[in-house]
């Protein structure tokens, strides 16, 4: 006869502790379920003391019938550990990096009742919340405020100019990271006991062991690599020599400079770029490719070229940088375009032309791990490396390096490391954004990418001219250009260029994801006069020809 047993479930689609209520109540309805011992929202996953009659498919059932995804994954004797088996060793597993991969990592493995070693030995919480996400959009907006002192679309409204308080408004950013940095992680890390920080560089000794810097050995079941990734920049002749500024020292400038040379013109060299030139200083974009933000649909680069040369911003395209000096007077960089030799001077030089991964003098291959031509670690679609008990999430994989992605990654890593390889690294619908004024929001391939592929997408183009919110702010830059499979009519991407394009993005990767045609998205309602009606309003561009349809037509 079967005994009773701890059932271990994941559970998809609960948001808040109302809805951890609505599951805990759902599995007492399950004959055989004696006691639910945990459900957790954040963790995506619930625990119950079971006998014979709790099948896992009564278990699943009673969850869909109160509207979540549930999968039983694992069953134990009761008593038994809700993770694998632990091995004589310090820790069930070392987490080395402590960024937001290796934090979502910590959070699941203690929620799975791991015992968690977190070693990191640089500042805590990684790139985004100290050099990258937090401190460059907080910049972003004060540059943006400022620029619309003098910039808006509505008579009668005065305007003003001035130059800005640079030290006070770098002041403000870096108490926004401080705080952060102590509320998201410092205090986020005391609240769960499992998980034990060691601040402290590493190196893996083994798959099972890795070396502190003072000389001590931690050991675990398995370890899981969250290194992140660094600034990196291309063998120009004469920039190491010069020397100069990447992203976090572009922030972290004292003062303003009166110009600025910008070699990169994707993301971060894009947002940086507007934010210093709308607070005063005078800014020169160099980018090899033959159009800005070129990772994105041609036609966002074309037109975003052209907005920021609109507010005085030098866009230079298709260049070949030869070489960098600088003196006194400050930096001289040599370059082609078009056949001839140009010259661009500048008091600093920020250098934004992308990251690489952090694994140098870990000791990889030495434990049997493989890195890729960038340095990247090299995993399966479990995160699992070479070496069957090294795993690895975030920047350290390559791209795509977004703080979101790289706590999913985290967080499932640790539950593979833990359980078993059960989740498979879903990146089929990642969405992405470049946060310039307008800002760029991306998801999905370009209908380039796609008709390389022998693929031939149905296309939809709506000029936000079109989107009453953008004619009743008046600013009506930018476009939404949505792509749907031919045969099907699925949504499969979305490219889009608004104000605030970041903020239209989600519902069109929720289409990817579940699989939506045109014809759902037309259908839904979308309230008048917000920037979301755009979707449905480019949705509705497959089929008609929106000009003439009345304000709230469906």
């Amino acid at each position: 006869m079967r005994q009773h047993r701890e059932l271990v479930i994941d559970v998809r689609g609960m948001t808040c502790d109302h809805c951890a209520r609505a599951v805990s109540e759902a599995l007492r309805s399950v004959p055989g379920v004696e006691d639910v011992l945990e459900v957790s929202h954040a963790g995506g996953s619930a625990r119950v003391f079971a006998g014979p009659d709790a099948t896992a498919e009564r278990i699943e059932q009673a969850l869909a019938r109160a509207g979540f995804q549930a999968r039983v994954r694992h069953e134990a004797p009761a008593g038994a550990p809700a993770v694998i088996a632990r091995p004589a060793s310090d820790f069930d597993l070392i987490i080395v990096g402590g960024g937001s991969a290796g934090f979502a990592a910590a959070i699941r493995g203690s929620e799975l009742g791991a015992r968690i070693a977190l070693v990191e030995g640089g500042t805590l919480g990684g790139t985004c919340v100290n050099v990258g996400c937090v401190p460059s959009k907080t910049l972003l907006r004060a540059a943006e405020a400022n620029h619309r002192r003098t910039h808006h679309g509505f008579g009668g409204i005065p305007a003003t100019d001035g130059r800005p308080d640079w030290a006070l408004v770098r002041g403000q950013k870096d108490e926004l990271v401080t705080e952060l940095r102590h509320v998201r992680y410092w205090d986020v890390l005391r609240a769960y006991e499992a998980v034990t920080l060691v601040p402290q560089p590493a190196t893996l000794a083994s798959a099972h062991e890795v070396q502190l810097a003072d000389g001590r050995t931690l050991s675990a079941g398995k370890t899981l690599i969250t290194t992140g990734s660094s600034p990196w920049a291309p063998p120009i002749p004469g920039l190491a020599e010069a020397g100069y500024l990447d992203n976090a020292g572009a922030m972290a400038l004292e003062r303003l400079p009166d110009s600025l040379v910008v070699i990169g013109a994707s993301a971060v060299g894009l947002e940086l770029a507007q934010m210093f030139a709308r607070l005063g200083v005078k800014v020169t974009i160099l980018e090899v490719q033959p159009r800005i933000a070129p990772a994105e649909d041609p036609a966002i680069g074309d037109a975003l070229g052209d907005y920021l040369g609109a507010e005085g911003l030098e866009v230079l395209v298709g260049v070949q940088i030869e070489r960098v000096s600088r003196t006194n007077d400050g930096y001289t960089i040599h370059f082609r375009r078009e056949a001839r030799g140009h010259t661009a001077q500048a008091d600093q030089l920020l250098v934004a032309t992308g990251r690489r991964a952090n694994t140098r003098g870990l000791g990889l291959e030495a434990v049997g791990v493989t890195r890729g031509q960038r340095g990247e670690l090299v995993v399966n679609d479990h995160l699992q490396t070479a070496s069957p008990d090294i795993y690895g999430a975030g920047d350290v994989l390559g791209d795509p390096m977004f703080v979101y992605v790289a706590a999913y990654g985290g967080s499932l890593a640790a539950e593979n490391a833990l359980r078993g390889n059960t989740w498979r690294y879903d990146l089929s619908a990642v969405p992405r954004v470049t946060f310039t004024d307008p800002a760029i929001a991306s998801v999905g391939p370009t209908e380039i990418e796609m008709r390389a592929r022998g693929e031939e997408p149905l296309v939809s183009h709506l000029p936000m001219e079109h989107v009453p919110r953008a004619l009743a702010a008046r600013d009506t830059r930018g476009f939404i250009k949505l792509i749907a499979d031919r045969t099907t009519r699925r949504i499969v991407a979305a490219h889009i260029l608004a104000s605030e394009a970041g903020e239209m993005i989600t519902e069109s990767t929720l289409a990817i994801k579940a699989g939506l045609t045109v014809e759902d998205v037309t259908s839904m309602f979308h309230p008048y006069l917000t920037l979301s009606e755009g979707i449905k309003l480019a949705a509705q561009t497959f089929d008609k020809d929106v000009k003439t349809l009345s304000c709230c037509a469906a």
